[in-house]
């Protein structure tokens, strides 16, 4: 059975900062970093002593959860606190890539805090032997990791000189944008609204093709015969592959590090290109951008250049093509030797750590059918995907457990959360894209890829996604408004 790897696709986009007076469970150094966009930025980092289990009494052992913290323009009479929902991967990534946050700060007059989710990063809770054994992995779930950023946030407003009653606000993007919906929804007390930018909280209840067709979507309106040229590529593949010297002609021809051999090469080779065309898709950005990989603006058109042939082509000059496309993806600089297919992305997302979440509670059904999308047929499969994780880690996924914990589609009793989401991203398909009620709203970003509002302001920003920032903003001020007046 084939599976589509969920694990690989789920990605997030995600400055000086002072020293401030803290308790000793509180510690802290001074950090730099280089934004490959704008200026050196700096902040401080600090570890919290978090518990590593916040629902039983058995383990009572603590851990340090990292955080970065900046109160550059932070007004403490009635500034609010942005506090982001980190997800998974190292917070310092998604830090220097969450733009939006430095960008409004000094308009809101905010203390900016990242938060760092526990099993990735520094936040590892058995230290090295965390990732080793399935007990050590027991407590790496959703559910702990909100218990964590809410005990942290009432750790800092305590802590903090004039952050008693300053009003929070939680932001994150993808995975961590599903973490600031639920951490509003599960702690109310905790943060007065959330921003769920590209948060697909509904990934779960979706049908299982509705992902893949976003992605040839994209494709489809980028470029003459684009996506039914890459429809039409598994089969060259398969036919070119079918020799040995083709299998030769294949590795030449796309530069690969690792020539191929056998047919299970075969299929990784064809699984790696299916990762790229996601995450082309996912960052399809108007500017030059480098969260994934170092890219053109608008890099899906760039691609479908390479990719305009009519039907008549043989399967070497189709090939040919997509090698084209491929190393606009992987060589942009030109400073590649050759390509590798074992990676995709950045090297900063814990993709183990994924892999176990969807392999235990955070179970997104994937599968495609050649027809409405332009990948080869792939149902999904249960059974075969539980087996697949407990051969992994020696557990089984709850299949419906996201639904039951998180309530669905059922949460009009919640408020103050903003939901937005790009019609470029293919993990649209699992987010809320209307507005449910008068404070759970829905801004869909013509022309938007991945979270693109949370990226820094850009002179190439499409107007609707200035338009959405603005609004975000006058929300953010509504939060904070209300929650003055309930004091």
């Amino acid at each position: 059975m084939r599976l589509i790897n969920t694990a690989l696709l789920f990605l997030l986009l995600i400055l000086s900062c002072n020293a401030l007076g803290l308790k000793p469970q509180l510690l802290g150094r001074h950090t730099a970093q280089t934004n490959s966009q704008h200026t050196s930025v700096s902040y401080k980092t600090f570890y919290f002593d978090q518990q590593i289990d916040h629902f039983g009494f058995l383990e009572n052992g603590t851990f340090k959860q990292r955080y970065l913290l900046n109160d550059q323009h932070w007004h403490k009479e009635g500034g609010p606190i942005l506090f982001y929902t980190g997800n998974e991967g190292d917070i310092t990534w998604f830090c220097n890539n969450t733009g939006f946050m430095w960008d409004v700060a000094e308009e809101l007059k905010a203390l900016l805090v990242f938060a760092e989710h526990r099993y990735y990063g520094e936040s590892m809770p058995f230290g090295e032997e965390s990732y080793s054994n399935a007990k050590y992995l027991n407590y790496l779930t959703s559910e702990q990791a909100l218990a964590d950023f809410a005990v942290l946030i009432k750790a800092l407003k305590k802590t903090l000189p004039g952050a008693q009653n300053n009003s929070v606000i939680a932001i994150g993007g993808s995975y961590g944008g599903m973490l600031a919906t639920w951490l509003r929804m599960k702690y109310p007390s905790a943060v007065v609204g959330a921003l769920a930018a590209s948060a697909p909280i509904w990934q779960f209840i979706v049908p299982c093709g509705e992902f893949y067709k976003v992605v040839t979507h994209d494709f489809t309106i980028s470029g003459t015969n684009c996506s039914s040229n890459i429809r039409r590529s598994w089969a060259a593949i398969d036919r070119v592959s079918a020799t040995g010297e083709g299998l030769q002609w294949l590795s030449q021809e796309f530069g690969l590090c690792n020539p191929l051999k056998t047919p299970d090469e075969v299929y990784g080779f064809k699984a790696w290109l299916q990762e790229t065309w996601v995450n082309l898709a996912m960052v399809d950005y108007p500017y030059e951008a480098n969260f994934l990989q170092p890219l053109p603006a608008w890099p899906v058109k760039v691609i479908c250049k390479n990719l305009h042939f009519n039907t008549g082509v043989s399967d070497e000059q189709l090939l040919n093509g997509i090698s084209q496309a491929v190393r606009v993806y992987y060589n942009y600089t030109g400073d590649a030797v050759c390509l590798n297919t074992s990676q995709t992305a950045t090297g900063n997302l814990g993709f183990l750590g994924w892999f176990y979440q969807s392999c235990t509670e955070m179970v997104m059904p994937m599968c495609t059918d050649g027809v409405a999308d332009m990948f080869e047929p792939q149902p999904w499969n249960f059974q075969a995907f539980s087996d697949e994780c407990y051969n992994q880690f020696g557990v089984r996924p709850r299949e419906d457990w996201a639904e039951i914990v998180y309530g669905g589609r059922n949460i009009s009793a919640h408020s103050n959360i903003i939901f937005s989401n790009g019609n470029l991203d293919p993990w649209m398909s699992g987010g809320v894209t209307r507005s449910l009620s008068e404070s759970l709203v829905a801004i869909m970003i013509d022309g938007g890829a991945h979270h693109l509002d949370l990226r820094y302001n850009s002179e190439f920003d499409p107007e609707s996604v200035i338009k959405t920032r603005a609004l975000e903003v006058r929300y953010f001020k509504q939060w904070i408004k209300q929650a003055a007046t309930t004091q």
